[in-house]
């Protein structure tokens, strides 16, 4: 029998697959019932370029898992890529649900200038 994490592994997989066919750089996302994290990853994959969480000083101050938290976890993400110098990324939700904090923190992403 297939469980619940085994299915969103799958899914995961099949997005990551496509996003390396495209040789692009990512935005990778994972929830926990807790925290938040993101992190963008280089084209081959072995490199993590710029990373933000929930589970930072500045951030731990408010409640965490929530889409607020979410979102300003995505205006993080976004303002230490353009620091960065990256302007365009490929959106990958590790196989969860484009919605409540995942979709939170991808709206804020592109609201603070990232495109994907």
């Amino acid at each position: 029998m297939i469980n619940k994490k085994q299915s969103r592994i799958r899914r995961a997989r099949k997005t990551r697959a496509k996003i390396r066919e495209k040789r692009a750089i990512r935005l990778s996302v994972h929830r926990t019932p807790k925290h938040i994290y993101a992190q963008i990853i280089s084209e081959d994959g072995a490199n993590i370029l710029v990373t933000a969480s929930s589970c930072e000083k500045e951030l731990r101050a408010f409640p965490t898992g929530n889409v607020d938290s979410a979102t300003k976890v995505g205006v993080l993400i976004a303002e230490r890529a353009k620091a960065a110098g990256i302007e365009s990324v490929a959106f990958d939700r590790s196989g969860f649900g484009y919605k409540g904090r995942v979709a939170a923190l991808a709206d804020a992403a592109r609201e603070s200038g990232l495109q994907f």
